[in-house]
């Protein structure tokens, strides 16, 4: 497969790893852009693998809870301004308050807003301000208490990060810890919730890494032990150390305060989208050289 410079900077951009390293990569997994993360990762070249965390688009997450119940909902614009516009924002707040009483998004996408779905509201939205949007994300979260928080808000209850945490205990409390995952970004709440697949190959990109160092099968056991030991830890959201006390894992500060963390949910605008970069044409001619 034919490696382009947009390839080499798309792995750059996400790892951090030099030019040239980042087209052997590419290379060496024929094109695989995940195949060469962990190519990096075992040589030791990759500052981080930032794969599906890069906000790559724009609009806000709104959230809203009633009762027991909390939602998040995504609307993505094409640039930052439409975030700040006052019709977009009165629309997205219409959006969650509807998402309430919806079960999924589908569900959300045909619920009535004042005569007119929610997305025929969207598609009028369109042509009134003349930017593309669409409605791509829901969540939702239930428990004996719901807290929600936002990060960087543009509005009351929407901003940049929505964080919903359901839990047994004081309010006060639930907003720190989800200011803590707006922080954080944990995978799962816990290790019985994170993906078997994820773990699986995290542990063998320890083990190659390992195996690079030349050690003993006997050592290389020990130091896998210990590296998914602390993956899983800083992984999962009870695993993690509380950013307001880090001497406490976040399990260890929910005893503390008498809490029970059941549950929760962080949406990210642009999450995951990946959209074209900015001019790189120098870089176009250093690659096309090498």
């Amino acid at each position: 497969m034919a490696i382009t410079a947009a390839m080499v900077k798309e792995l750059r951009d996400s790892t951090g790893a030099g030019m040239m390293d980042a087209k052997k990569a590419l290379t060496e997994s024929d094109g695989d852009m995940e195949a060469a993360v962990d190519w990096l990762r075992t040589k030791g070249l990759a500052k981080a693998a930032k794969k599906s965390g890069r906000t790559a688009a724009e609009g806000l997450v709104a959230v809203k809870v009633e009762g027991g119940r909390g939602v998040a909902v995504e609307i993505n614009s094409e640039t930052d301004f439409v975030g700040k516009n006052a019709d977009f924002q009165a629309m997205v707040a219409s959006v969650a308050d509807a998402a309430v009483k919806a079960d999924d998004l589908e569900a959300l996408k045909a619920a009535d807003l004042g005569g007119k779905t929610v997305e025929e509201t969207i598609t009028d939205k369109i042509a009134t301000i003349g930017e593309n949007m669409a409605l791509r994300r829901m969540a939702s979260v239930s428990g004996d208490t719901v807290v929600s928080y936002v990060h960087n808000a543009a509005a009351e209850g929407m901003g940049k990060i929505g964080v919903l945490v359901a839990l047994k205990g004081d309010e006060a409390f639930g907003r720190q810890i989800a200011m803590h995952i707006a922080a954080t970004n944990p995978a799962a709440l816990n290790e019985a919730e994170l993906d078997s697949a994820v773990v699986e190959k995290e542990k063998q990109v320890q083990m190659d890494i390992a195996r690079e160092s030349g050690k003993p099968e006997q050592v290389i056991e020990k130091m896998i032990e210990g590296r998914m030991k602390k993956f899983m830890a800083e992984s999962t959201l009870l695993g993690q150390a509380f950013v307001m006390n880090p001497d406490l894992t976040v399990e260890a500060a929910a005893k503390e305060a008498g809490a029970e963390i059941t549950g929760y949910v962080r949406l990210e605008v642009g999450e995951g989208i990946a959209v074209e970069k900015e001019d790189f044409a120098a870089e176009v001619a250093k690659t096309a050289k090498g």
